[in-house]
């Protein structure tokens, strides 16, 4: 793909509206490898977010620090991480997705060297925080991504293996956790769980510079970062995430419900300095006109609520197994590979055959199915708490995944569909940062509900822990089906072509 190849496909060239981008005249040529670079760095990021629980005691025997410490070598990452994602993709509808994933992707391999190379567990929260950063960049661009790469027709089944990807990051990550650091490779104990992204860092970084498409931002556009919005929202993201991260493990004190107080006005005073800055002519760091669209909006509130459930799951499924029945990281991991398998089956029928002719209706049947499989965790461990197994519990997490799966693509492509060029890369960013939101929220909500009845004094550290996963699951559920009922509030179809429409 050369430079004249991008130019004569960019009607812009000939005159097309400022900030406008319409989709290429004819396909990119090589948007399906494409399409794994942008996955191999999905990838990346996910693995990382999961990869340190399964390191902890050793990366504490080996450095030292508190709990609280330990607690922060996951949380800075994740902090970091969402106060920046909005900003990133900001930064890639203005100097370019492409360009912005290249940095991001090679900020986020030398950020993992210096994770390996931490040598305190304060040196180790800092770097975790600048690679939490690098991540901000690179994670959001990869929807504009594939917007710009793929016609309509194609674009759900791309879609379609996000879903397998996001499954398999999330178990995958304690099972290759756990391997490099009994490994012991080359005598780098836990550090090799940040000294892989390196060569996986470069690799990707290579591919996208030969694979990804080059950007079509137009000149004539003034390139300005909203710093007083950027401030302004990463205040708010911090006012809210802060205590959901740190408050269960101190106990809830007043400053935390003090500062998910303090969120609201902050949120309020941004888009007061968005609207603002609009009204003088000048780029804002999120495109108002999202909130005009009802298929983005509508996402907004299914997502926040889906992905609370589905991380607010995996949690409280693995502090179970752990805590309640004394399996090991590993074991607990393999446990749980029928439910990511499940996804990645539901996600690839979603994505390429029934989307496309269903759209919302998937979505539907999906939170349906996985209502079923919560409900089937809940009736196996009630059934037999003793006898829980990982053969047990196949059934019902292979239901669960299913569900997720089904859920999964047409969710993306429906939220995006109205979305234009120019505001792409502000869609994106949001909608990542709703889903880290959603899981925050997730773990913070359905983490004091099922320690509130583990540790509430039962006869038994198991009849605890089976308490407390009873009833969070039953309470799961009954979230899953308000979701079911927010659906009802999105397009028919994510295209208008597509079937009813909008």
């Amino acid at each position: 793909m050369t430079t004249t190849d991008v130019t004569t496909a960019d009607p812009r060239v000939h005159g097309a509206a400022d900030g406008e981008a319409p989709p290429r005249a004819t396909p990119y040529k090589w948007r399906w490898l494409a399409l794994f670079v942008i996955l191999g760095a999905e990838l990346m990021d996910l693995l990382d977010s999961t990869i340190t629980s399964v390191a902890g005691p050793r990366i504490e025997s080996a450095l030292g620090g508190s709990y609280s410490q330990l607690q922060w070598m996951s949380a800075a990452y994740t902090l970091a991480f969402a106060m920046l994602l909005i900003t990133g993709a900001r930064l890639g509808d203005m100097f370019g997705r492409r360009r912005m994933f290249l940095v991001g992707t090679a900020a986020f391999a030398a950020t993992s060297l210096l994770c390996g190379l931490a040598t305190s567990p304060e040196t180790l929260i800092a770097y975790r925080a600048l690679q939490g950063v690098a991540a901000a960049m690179m994670v959001p661009q990869g929807l504009g991504l594939l917007r710009d790469m793929f016609p309509p027709g194609e674009l759900a089944a791309a879609f379609g293996i996000f879903g397998p990807v996001m499954g398999l990051g999330a178990v995958a990550g304690p099972i290759i956790g756990g391997f490099l650091v009994d490994a012991d490779l080359f005598g780098t104990d836990w550090r090799a769980i940040f000294f892989v992204n390196v060569p996986i860092g470069i690799a990707a970084f290579a591919a996208g510079m030969r694979l990804l498409p080059r950007d079509r931002v137009d000149a004539r556009r003034t390139v300005t970062l909203d710093m007083t919005g950027m401030v302004l929202l990463s205040t708010a993201m911090v006012l809210i995430i802060l205590p959901l991260v740190q408050g269960r493990e101190s106990g809830w004190p007043t400053w935390a419900f003090v500062s998910m107080a303090a969120a609201l006005p902050a949120f309020a005073l941004f888009v007061w300095h968005e609207r603002r800055r609009r009204a003088g002519g000048a780029s804002t760091l999120v495109e108002l006109s999202l909130f005009r669209n009802r298929a983005f909006t509508s996402a907004l509130v299914v997502g926040l609520l889906f992905f609370s459930t589905m991380v607010a799951f995996m949690l409280i499924v693995t502090v179970y197994l752990q805590a309640g029945h004394g399996w090991s990281a590993s074991d607990t991991a393999v446990a749980l590979i029928p439910w990511s398998l499940a996804c990645t089956v539901g996600a690839g029928l979603s994505g390429g055959l029934l989307a496309p002719k269903f759209g919302r209706r998937v979505i539907h049947a999906g939170l349906l199915v996985q209502v079923l499989g919560v409900l089937a965790v809940w009736y196996t461990v009630d059934h037999d708490p003793a006898g829980v197994s990982g053969w047990g519990l196949t059934p019902a997490l292979a239901v669960t995944g299913l569900g997720v799966g089904l859920i999964m693509a047409p969710f993306f492509d429906i939220a995006i569909a109205g979305v234009s060029f120019e505001e792409t890369g502000s869609a994106s960013g949001v909608l990542n940062a709703v889903q880290q939101l959603g899981g925050a929220v997730g773990v913070a909500a359905f983490g004091t509900l099922f320690f509130h009845y583990a540790e509430g004094g039962a006869a038994s550290v198991q009849a605890g822990f089976t308490d407390g996963i009873t009833n969070s699951l039953l309470v799961m559920a009954g979230v899953l089906a308000a979701t079911w009922c927010a659906v009802f509030l999105m397009p028919k179809q994510a295209r208008e072509d597509g079937g009813s429409g909008h």
